[in-house]
């Protein structure tokens, strides 16, 4: 009988870690994978490990590296580990550097891996648009690469992540739902229209990382990808905010339009870091849904939970 597959998810309990469990457990079955996860705090959510029993919960410090031995030890090598422990906050990045290292370049992930002394393992590595400086549009792959030493890697470098809450409601302010409830307020919010993302679908992304899980214990071929996973839309704040208004039927006087440059933020913000997603598209034949689909679907899931 062919071996298990191991796949343990780093930063399980967050945003993307969440969707994205959700989505293996339900494919586990069809392909004999066996799920763990790491988390930073004291005790896993309680709802996950309810909603989803199989999976394994292990606590680690990305910064030390202390709790990989144990996954090794009780779970086993694994066959694909993806990192979505990422910070995405750039002041949180510029007031805590140490932790933000640690975690969007997790060298004690990397030495993890690296000790098993053999290429069977593919890191998943989820990256931020962010590293782009903002000064053009639709950036591809090749205008920044990470270098990574591991043997089998595939660095997946997102824009804005939105969607539906999850099992485990997350503290952070999730985009589409923010916008929703300061306009349901009915008092005029300022957004900026000279900023430009390409924010992409939570389920678009799962389904990326979901193709590339599939290929690499389907075959095993060396793996070195570098990807942007953005939606298919260059939109500002401004035109997020309209795509939720026109959805909820609000009254667009209650948007106001600003630059970035009039808010001091604590931390410069690049102003274009639109993708040119055509690698991911050619490679994975995957086209993300548009932006005002994605409102749609979030909006109207948050609409019947």
């Amino acid at each position: 009988m062919a071996e298990r597959k191991r796949v343990v998810v780093v930063g399980g309990s967050g945003y993307l870690g969440q969707h994205l469990l959700e989505a293996l457990s339900r494919s586990a079955g069809d392909h004999r994978v066996d799920l763990a996860f790491t988390h930073h705090r004291p005790i896993p959510p309680p709802e996950l490990l309810g909603a989803i029993p199989a999976v394994r919960p292990f606590r680690v410090d990305l910064r030390t590296g202390e709790g990989f031995d144990a996954v090794a030890a009780s779970f086993g090598q694994p066959h694909v580990v993806v990192n979505c422990a990422a910070l995405s906050v750039p002041r949180a990045c510029e007031t805590d550097p140490a932790a933000a290292m640690a975690t969007n370049v997790p060298s004690s992930l990397v030495n993890w891996l690296l000790s098993f002394g053999d290429s069977s393992s593919l890191l998943v590595h989820l990256s931020t648009d962010q590293v782009y400086e903002g000064v053009k549009s639709f950036y591809k792959e090749d205008d920044e690469t990470i270098p990574e030493k591991c043997s089998n890697y595939a660095i997946l470098r997102s824009s804005i992540i939105y969607g539906p809450q999850t099992i485990s409601p997350v503290s952070k302010s999730l985009p589409i739902q923010w916008i929703d409830s300061v306009l349901s307020q009915g008092r005029e919010v300022e957004f900026f229209y000279d900023e430009f993302r390409c924010p992409v679908y939570v389920k678009d992304v799962v389904n990326v990382i979901l193709s590339i899980t599939k290929m690499w214990i389907s075959d095993g071929k060396k793996m070195q990808l570098l990807l942007n996973v953005g939606g298919p839309d260059r939109v500002s704040r401004l035109q997020m905010a309209e795509a939720v208004a026109d959805f909820r039927g609000y009254d667009h006087s209650l948007i106001k339009s600003v630059s970035a440059s009039s808010v001091n933020r604590g931390v410069v913000s690049p102003a274009d870091i639109s993708m040119d997603i055509s690698r991911l598209v050619e490679l994975l034949r995957f086209k993300p849904i548009s932006f005002r689909d994605g409102v749609e679907a979030t909006l109207g899931i948050s609409n019947s939970s």
